[in-house]
């Protein structure tokens, strides 16, 4: 199979050097590039590049980084590893920018993921856990309980790096000096 060159996963959420290595040793992982190839070459996947989801992370970067780190948890655990890296790659592909779109259903964070589950149904043959994990990523914030074990693992993980791209980026505007007294002087 021919090698993802383009797939990188240099986030700035990850400070941690050990994470960043692990991250970046994505593109050399032929088992997960078999999972999401298909998605990956597609137009309106990449289209979510142009949507700014976390702080100054892409929509794209977002999902690709939930959607390798289900791919490793579910692997680890012997679930379904490529429903779980297929459907978090299309979570959040509801391709229109959240912050400044009113929409007729109600609000983003309640409705964009029935929103993303048709846009990717429309374009890809979704299995019923990927449906699933799309439309069920969102809880607790929306009330359906997720069906699969992979759902639940893919809504924990889209929180973790919701929350690791949001800490990185105010963590960057904080500026610590200390102008006290140096140790043995």
């Amino acid at each position: 199979m021919k090698k993802l060159k383009n797939l990188k996963f240099s986030l700035e959420a990850d400070i941690y050097k050990d994470e960043v290595i692990e991250k970046t040793s994505a593109c050399n992982d032929e088992s997960y590039e078999n999972c999401i190839h298909d998605l990956i070459k597609n137009e309106n996947v990449n289209l979510m590049r142009s949507f700014q989801q976390h702080c100054s992370h892409s929509c794209f970067d977002h999902c690709l980084y939930v959607s390798y780190l289900s791919f490793k948890v579910c692997k680890m655990l012997n679930l379904d590893y490529k429903s779980a890296a297929r459907g978090a790659l299309l979570h959040d592909m509801f391709l229109y920018d959240w912050r400044n779109t009113q929409l007729p259903e109600g609000r983003h964070a309640f409705v964009h993921a029935n929103i993303a589950c048709r846009n990717a149904n429309r374009i890809f043959a979704l299995n019923d856990r990927e449906k699933d994990v799309i439309t069920k990523h969102m809880w607790p914030v929306t009330l359906s309980l997720p069906r699969y074990r992979e759902s639940y693992i893919v809504g924990f993980i889209d929180k973790y790096c919701t929350f690791r791209e949001i800490q990185n980026y105010y963590c960057s505007l904080i500026k610590f000096e200390y102008k006290g007294e140096k140790a043995n002087e």
